[in-house]
Parts: C-alpha cells; sequence; structure tokens
C-alpha cells in the first residue's frame, strides 16, 4: 500500500483502497479510519483527521497534466 509517515509521532497511514485509512503506531498498534478520521475498527482509536484526509481523500489531477483517454 502506499503511505505516509506522520511528522511528530512517525505513525504510518496507508490508502485501503477503498477510501479508508489504515494507521499503524511504531508500536504497532493500528486502527481502520475513514478519510475524514472517524474510527472503523481496530485497537488505536486516535488519529490525525487532518493526515487521513490527504491519505483516503479523491485524488485530484490538475486539468494541465491529465491524461486524456
Amino acid at each position: 500500500m502506499k503511505g505516509m509517515l506522520h511528522p511528530f509521532d512517525k505513525a504510518l497511514y496507508e490508502q485501503d483502497g477503498a477510501g479508508n485509512v489504515r494507521v499503524t503506531t511504531a508500536k504497532g498498534e493500528s486502527g481502520l479510519f475513514s478519510s475524514e478520521g472517524r474510527w472503523l475498527e481496530g485497537e488505536l482509536r486516535e488519529c490525525d483527521p487532518h493526515l487521513c484526509g490527504w491519505i483516503g481523500g479523491p485524488q485530484v489531477v490538475h486539468h494541465r497534466i491529465a491524461v486524456e483517454d
């Protein structure tokens, strides 16, 4: 999965392919969150909702560099 480390706590934020975000701490705790940062499942119940929005939100392509079909 593609992901990003949080700059402060170094937790890994990864998109699950369905628009949700899997967050895994350095200690190995993990949880699944919506792209708005709402807890869905797992032992980890807190996350950074802003980073969830970046990782799980829509991937927007700039109109000048979009590939035409």
